[in-house]
């Protein structure tokens, strides 16, 4: 999961919206300033990624509980309330030289928090594989609740799916258990909150009924062949690690009902890898049957459902493998330095 977490982070500049790209700019630079504990220039890094576009609120909470709790551990009566102050001040200045164009007229600040939170467009806007987008196959949510409950439902769940990533990061401040975070935090966001959008998934993945809206097949079909191929590659680096090296410890706790095994030789087994091929294969299957295949009269979207639905179980997977690693004690240098 070592490398997961580097590849998440590198998949989320390739975008084809400038926008986010600059905006996961910043946050990268914030992120590997706060590595080399400049967190001052990191907070600074961070607020303009904020402000350049909000999708990084999904990495807000991560940037407040890593900082805060490494306050409180340096002691806020010394060394850790003046770190509090440099931090505070770097994200006060640089929000207000943001919004001052903005705070001059009441109306345009109104105009700006609106486009920002979207509220009016509903709880999801498109085939999105998120929870809300998912559950919507089988559960008309949009039609059986309210405006109103439908955002503090998606605010309690978002919550409550963040709150014990953050809480960690927040008790144990260090730089392992805020990447962590990183990726927890951006993955509950993504499944739970209101109005995702639909490209902030490009975080972590990229999703085919998007790229075929802009045209962008043949970029699909290179950079799925270039994944197919490293994947290949990494899975047969897995032959010979030992299961902490392997880092599977987490695995024992989220499958707690069954028996007791040896892991790293079921990563090593046939079994694993074909799992991972019928999960690309599935993939391929859908990504052919988007293209050239037309969808039944009555059920237009069938394959941008099929696709959201089928990317929803493995973030879902994903999100709850994440937390588990998070809780489970951090891994050995040894086993680090063979992942890096």
């Amino acid at each position: 999961y070592h490398l997961i977490l580097k590849n998440i982070s590198l998949c989320g500049l390739i975008s084809n919206d400038t926008e986010t790209g600059v905006s996961l700019g910043f946050a990268l630079w914030a992120v590997l300033a706060l590595g080399l504990s400049w967190d001052g220039l990191g907070s600074m890094a961070f607020s303009l990624a904020l402000n350049y576009k909000q999708m990084e609120l999904y990495h807000a909470l991560p940037f407040f509980c890593y900082l805060l709790g490494k306050c409180v551990k340096m002691g806020l009566m010394g060394r850790g309330l003046l770190m509090l102050v440099k931090v505070a001040a770097a994200v006060l200045v640089t929000f207000a030289l943001c919004w001052l164009p903005f705070l001059s007229d009441p109306a345009q600040t109104l105009q700006v928090l609106r486009r920002i939170f979207p509220v009016a467009r509903g709880l999801f806007e498109d085939k999105v594989a998120n929870t809300w987008c998912s559950l919507n196959i089988l559960i008309k949510i949009r039609s059986i609740l309210s405006t109103d409950f439908q955002l503090y439902l998606s605010l309690a769940c978002t919550v409550l799916a963040v709150l014990p990533s953050c809480i960690r990061v927040l008790t144990k401040p260090t730089f392992w258990q805020f990447k962590l975070t990183l990726v927890n935090s951006s993955l509950g966001f993504f499944l739970f909150s209101y109005q995702v959008h639909e490209k902030s998934i490009l975080l972590a993945s990229f999703m085919l009924p998007l790229l075929l809206k802009d045209g962008l097949l043949v970029p699909y079909v290179v950079t799925s062949l270039g994944f197919l191929f490293f994947s290949t590659y990494l899975l047969s680096a897995l032959k010979h690690g030992s299961e902490e090296e392997l880092a599977l410890g987490a695995y024992h706790k989220l499958f707690f009902f069954l028996p007791r095994m040896d892991l790293a030789w079921i990563v090593r087994t046939p079994l694993f890898a074909f799992q991972f091929y019928i999960s690309l294969s599935a993939m391929a299957c859908l990504s052919i049957a988007s293209v050239a295949i037309p969808p039944p009269p009555h059920l237009p979207d069938l394959f941008p459902v099929l696709v959201s639905t089928f990317s929803f179980v493995h973030f879902l997977g994903t999100f709850l493998y994440f937390n588990v690693v998070q809780f489970s004690p951090p891994p050995s240098k040894k086993g680090q330095k063979k992942n890096k």
